[in-house]
């Protein structure tokens, strides 16, 4: 018994350490997501210039995916982590400057580089070696449900300390906005040496890569219909999921509310996650994460509907209860998506590749949202251009939501 509590204890203990790690690296990225129209404002960017520079983000992901897998599967993971939380934080120094918008590119493209290539596959892979296989879904769902605890509480203290600055005489939006990189960058920094001395490599025989072949591993995983289903499910979830990042400038721009009011209601979004993500995990392994998944998938494309046709003079409490829903459903659909690796059984020692395949595929968003939103919106300005993006990318989660579905039948 204490034997069995010991390897529990360390298993969630390392899985904590991950999901503390996951959750500190990316809000500097996404830090559109709660202030946007103040980013806009601050380094005198437009609205498809900073679009643009998550453009350049979403293609440094895609190309990186498989190399980061080839890279999970031959380095410590442990370094990697820890390099990316520093890389990061310093490229964070130098965003705070606000610098021009030909800066911002090369600093977005350099966040995809130590966020993409060192730290994803490497921290995925950690975690479904921790998770045996009827603790997938559980396991995968605390990631992101627990990841999303951490921005959560980050982004809460952010958005009360730009409404703070902004309160005061002397204070402006690039002024507050700049107090909230800061502390993003110092979160970084602490984080980065804890993982370094903390986290295991887990390297076993059964893991180690010797001598194999990139080229014949690569065609292997290509072969499996399992891993396409899964990649389809992913691409499909993670839209659903991109989409809420555009809420913050669609409800400042056309229901005429605040910077610090939109700002509230989306950080009210991200306490959404880890109820979802980890509801959704504990319920994957007491059913199954692809059925789980499917309903989720159906589920959160019709609340991203319902989001597109929110008329504008609607009360802010139904607003609130209709980005929380979407937030809860999405973060269920990322929670679980990740679950339904276990069922492509893949050898540790080619899991890395696998993630990554099935990453490049999944997030191809990542890259061509932004590059179809930000036309979109231009030359349908208002509420119309929202509402076309977001049936569009309905009616793709309902594609995935069949996706999920065949994935539970086996292969005939």
């Amino acid at each position: 018994m204490l034997h069995f509590r010991s390897d529990a204890f360390r298993s969630y203990s390392q899985l904590a350490l991950i999901v503390i790690a996951a959750g500190a690296i990316y809000p500097l990225l996404y830090l559109r997501q709660n202030f946007e129209i103040s980013i806009l404002e601050s380094f005198d960017i437009t609205q498809a210039q900073l679009r643009y520079c998550s453009s350049m983000l979403g293609l440094i992901f895609m190309v990186s995916y498989v190399p980061s897998g080839w890279l999970a599967d031959r380095f410590s993971s442990r370094k990697l982590l820890a390099y990316s939380l520093l890389i990061t934080a310093l490229l964070g120094i130098w965003f705070s400057t606000m610098p021009s918008y030909s800066s911002l590119l090369v600093i977005y493209g350099a966040w995809g580089i130590a966020t993409g290539l060192t730290f994803w596959s490497a921290h995925i892979k950690l975690v479904a070696m921790l998770a045996k296989k009827d603790q997938q879904g559980k396991f995968f769902g605390i990631l992101d449900g627990g990841r999303g605890l951490v921005e959560a509480i980050l982004a809460t203290i952010a958005i009360t300390l730009f409404a703070y600055v902004l309160s005061q005489q002397s204070g402006s939006t690039s002024m507050a906005l700049r107090q909230v990189i800061y502390l993003y960058i110092g979160v970084l920094l602490v984080v980065s040496p804890l993982v370094y001395w903390l986290l295991d490599d887990f390297e076993d025989d059964n893991t180690k890569v010797t001598n194999t072949n990139f080229i014949a591993d690569l065609k292997t995983i290509l072969k499996h219909r399992e891993i396409w289903l899964c990649a389809i499910c992913i691409i499909c979830g993670y839209q659903l999921f991109y989409a809420t990042y555009s809420f913050s400038a669609y409800l400042q721009q056309n229901f005429g509310l605040t910077a610090v009011a939109v700002g509230t209601i989306t950080v009210a979004k991200l306490w959404m996650r880890p109820i979802g993500g980890i509801t959704a995990g504990f319920v994957a392994d007491w059913s199954s994460p692809e059925k789980v998944l499917s309903i989720l998938l159906i589920a959160a494309s019709i609340s991203l509907g319902i989001m597109a046709f929110l008329p504008t003079n609607s009360a802010i409490i139904v607003m609130i209860l209709v980005v929380l829903l979407i937030g809860f459903l999405t973060y269920g659909v990322r929670g679980v998506y990740w679950a339904t690796l276990a069922g492509c059984n893949v050898p540790n020692k080619t899991k890395g590749l696998a993630i990554g395949v099935i990453s490049m595929i999944g997030y191809f968003p990542e890259f061509y949202l932004p590059l179809i939103s930000a036309p979109l919106l231009e030359y349908y300005p208002g509420v119309l251009g929202y509402q076309i993006y977001y049936l569009m990318i309905s009616f793709c989660g309902l594609i995935g939501s069949y996706s999920a579905y065949l994935l539970m039948k086996p292969k005939s």
